[in-house]
C-alpha cells in the first residue's frame, strides 16, 4: 500500500488465510429499502438488473482479495426475474467515520454494463433521507471504460434541488483491470480523490453541505443501470471485483 500518514486504525487485508467477513454485512436482492427493511424503490434505485445474493459463486475469499462476482444466472423472486446475480456488502453500524484517509487496493472488470463501485454512505441520516445526508462516491468505473474512473459527492435539501459533483480521470496507462490503489483524503476543509497515491480532484466544503457526519463503506459490483445505460455485454461475464485491502488512517 502508498506510505501511510499515520498508523491504520482500521485494516482489512482480504489476502491473509485467516480474512473473514465479521465486519461486514451483506445485503441481498434488488430493491432498495428502508430503515425497517421495507422495499422503497426496485433496481436499487438505479434501474440496476442484478439479484444481489450471498452464494459463494458471487462472494467468496480466495486467497487474492475479497471477490464479488457478477454473472448471467436467473433468478426468480416475487414473481419478477432477474439475469443477473452479483455482490453487495457494506460496514453500516459496524465501521463507520468521519474524516480521515480511506485506501483500497483493488482489481475491477471490464466490460458494457459492468458497475463496480466503492462509496460511503451516512450512518444516520442526520439531515434528512437521500440525497440531504450526502453520499460520497470513492470510486466508480463503466466497464466498457476500463480507462476512465470518477469520484463523486451527492448533496442537495430534496431530489428536487438535489446536486452532484463528479469528477472524472483518465488513466494515463493501463486500465481498471490492473492492481491498483485508489483513495479518499476528507477533512473538515475538502474531500480529495486520489488513484495509486496520485490527487486528481479535489472538492472544497462549504457550510451546509453534510459531510460532518460519519459515513460507513460499500463495496458492489451491479450489472446495467443509469450510471452508463448501456446493453450488458453478456460476454464478458462472470466478471470479478477483487478487493485485495482496505486500509483506514486518522489524518
Amino acid at each position: 500500500m502508498s506510505k501511510p500518514v499515520c498508523k491504520p486504525v482500521w485494516r482489512q487485508d482480504f489476502t491473509r488465510a485467516d480474512a473473514d467477513l465479521r465486519d461486514w454485512n451483506i445485503r441481498l436482492g434488488n430493491d432498495l429499502l428502508d430503515e425497517a427493511g421495507r422495499p422503497i424503490v426496485p433496481g436499487w434505485g438505479n434501474n440496476e438488473r442484478q439479484y444481489y445474493t450471498a452464494d459463494a459463486a458471487n462472494l467468496y475469499l480466495d486467497g487474492t482479495g475479497l471477490n464479488l462476482c457478477a454473472r448471467r444466472q436467473p433468478v426468480e423472486e416475487g414473481g419478477r426475474r432477474f439475469a443477473y446475480t452479483s455482490a453487495r456488502l457494506d460496514t453500516k453500524d459496524r465501521m463507520a467515520f468521519r474524516y480521515g484517509k480511506l485506501v483500497v487496493r483493488a482489481r475491477l472488470p471490464e466490460g458494457a454494463g459492468l458497475w463496480p463501485a466503492i462509496w460511503l454512505m451516512p450512518q444516520a441520516d442526520k439531515y434528512g433521507p437521500w440525497p440531504a445526508s450526502g453520499e460520497i462516491d470513492l470510486l466508480e468505473a463503466r466497464g466498457r471504460l476500463p480507462r476512465e474512473i470518477s469520484g463523486t459527492l451527492h448533496y442537495g435539501p430534496d431530489m428536487a434541488r438535489k446536486r452532484i459533483d463528479e469528477f472524472a480521470h483518465r488513466l494515463e496507462q493501463g486500465t481498471i483491470a490492473q492492481d491498483r490503489e485508489y483513495g479518499l483524503e476528507w477533512t473538515e476543509e475538502a474531500i480529495r480523490w486520489l488513484v495509486d497515491g496520485y490527487c486528481y480532484a479535489e472538492r472544497r466544503l462549504e457550510p451546509g453541505m453534510p459531510f460532518d457526519e460519519p459515513f460507513y463503506l460499500v463495496l458492489n459490483l451491479a450489472v446495467g443501470g443509469w450510471y452508463d445505460d448501456v446493453p450488458v455485454d453478456d460476454a464478458a461475464l462472470p466478471a470479478v471485483m477483487t478487493v485485495a485491502e482496505i486500509v483506514r488512517f486518522d489524518l
